[in-house]
């Protein structure tokens, strides 16, 4: 006889309306796959931890007691704002698609973002990276053109600044030998062009003549099947620790260096904005923040009377 005390719980039921909206960004918005995992914890997270009523009917006050909750708690800030940037995003969805009449989560004023400067590499630290993949002993069973696959990868990453969804989803027609550019399908699935720079256009010419790779996606893994974005990220820690830079980073570091080389050099913001794809000149302008910083620093360590 089965002992009550032991039977299993009923899964819980399904939260039809949180799938739509999930379906809605991955095909319609073209969201990248961290955003859908991020985005569906933090509903996951807001229905199970508040015995709320169903999506349609909760208040500013609902969301209001959960943003007191998180605060006490001691989550970080950037935390939070990732929570709330997916309850707006998903109350958007049921006011413009659902007929919902009233969004509780715009009345809401969320805690200000902390001021980060992102981490940037000196030009010799991304030399020495670039340069990891054709000085590194391949490991074992690797194909004999895999290291010059991740000298290319890691060369137009940093070369135009994309993404590192945008770099895993590069097909060889994408990238254009004559006109020296690559075509991207960014975020919302917005297309752009951007320039590449000859080191990198000289790199992917070696890689595809190596791995024999004429059309489809342009970086393969070993299954010749497009490589995923966990393994770019892993390629990348993988040299950063055969170089000299004192820091673990992450993929978006090779972003972010482009964009403050870029500016640096004598850039203007707008194009930089182009070039990354960002929508809001706001977004791009915390490179500017980088800058000075580092014109501060060179000037603190440089002048006679500073």
């Amino acid at each position: 006889m089965r002992n009550p005390s032991n039977t299993e719980q009923p899964p819980p039921a399904r939260d039809a309306l949180a799938e739509e909206f999930l379906r809605y960004l991955e095909v319609e918005r073209n969201a990248s796959p961290r955003t859908i995992v991020a985005y569906r914890k933090a509903l996951t997270a807001f229905r199970s931890e508040k015995k709320t009523p169903p999506w349609k009917k909760c208040v500013a006050d609902d969301f209001r007691d959960y943003l007191f909750e998180a605060m006490k708690k001691g989550q970080a800030r950037s935390y939070i704002r990732l929570q709330f940037s997916a309850f707006r995003t998903f109350y958007r969805f049921l006011v413009e698609r659902k007929g919902l009449r009233r969004d509780p989560v715009r009345e809401l004023e969320l805690p200000k973002a902390e001021k980060k400067l992102p981490l940037v590499l000196t030009r010799q630290q991304i030399d020495d990276l670039l340069g990891a993949p054709l000085r590194v002993p391949k490991t074992s069973h690797a194909p004999a053109w895999m290291p010059l696959r991740d000298a290319a990868a890691m060369e137009i990453f940093y070369s135009s600044g994309l993404r590192l969804s945008e770099l895993a989803s590069l097909n060889v027609a994408d990238v254009d030998l004559y006109t020296e550019s690559v075509r991207v399908l960014g975020k919302g699935r917005k297309e752009r062009v951007c320039p590449v720079g000859a080191p990198a256009l000289e790199a992917v010419s070696r890689y595809r003549a190596a791995a024999n790779v004429q059309s489809g996606p342009l970086f393969i893994n070993k299954q010749r099947r497009r490589i995923s974005v966990r393994s770019i990220w892993l390629i990348l820690k993988r040299y950063v620790r055969h170089t000299s830079i004192p820091v673990a980073i992450s993929p978006h570091k090779l972003r972010h260096s482009f964009a403050t080389h870029m500016l640096d050099a004598g850039a203007d913001l707008r194009s930089v904005q182009a070039l990354l794809g960002h929508a809001s000149l706001s977004t791009t302008q915390i490179y500017t923040h980088v800058t000075v910083e580092r014109l501060k620093r060179a000037y603190n360590e440089a002048h006679p009377r500073a």
